[in-house]
């Protein structure tokens, strides 16, 4: 039984490790500092959009996924062999484990997102990627609210 429970608990680590908080790159999701103050509104035209993904950061840096990782990998390496070479399969486990763990991690921890080029109506052309949470087209009026690295698309 106490052979299951390390497995068990690293498979857990690993399962938060996914857990980055994705809510700030939608365009209907607002940070504290954002609220009740004044934000600059300008409407366009999309006349280009495409698909790509946004890389969210993970809450624990990276920690939990390549910790996970190894932890689970030396356990799975320690299950080979027996003397130097039980030590040898553990480290070479370990450090698989934990490049599985950081690949796995960053995989859970990306989002789907658009990027969209907008026409505005002065004329100039803004580029904007937020998440993909809604439906936009190319030729469809929307609202660009805020400006440099904070501003979000909405429909019109």
């Amino acid at each position: 039984m106490k052979r299951l429970l390390l497995p068990v608990a690293a498979l857990s680590i690993l399962t938060l490790a996914g857990c980055a908080n994705t809510a700030p790159y939608s365009g209907d999701v607002y940070r504290g500092s954002q609220a009740q103050t004044g934000q600059s509104v300008t409407y366009g035209t999309i006349v280009a959009i495409r698909p790509v993904q946004i890389q969210a950061e993970s809450r624990a840096g990276g920690l939990l996924g390549s910790g996970g990782g190894a932890i689970i990998g030396g356990l799975l390496g320690n299950q080979v062999g027996g003397g130097s070479g039980r030590q040898l399969a553990t480290v070479a486990g370990a450090l698989g484990g934990a490049v599985a763990g950081t690949a796995a991690e960053d995989a859970t921890n990306r989002i789907n997102a658009l990027e969209m080029e907008i026409r505005r109506d002065d004329g100039t052309n803004v580029v904007v990627v937020q998440k993909a949470d809604h439906q936009y087209q190319a030729g469809q009026r929307v609202r660009m609210i805020g400006n440099g690295a904070s501003m979000s698309v909405a429909p019109y």
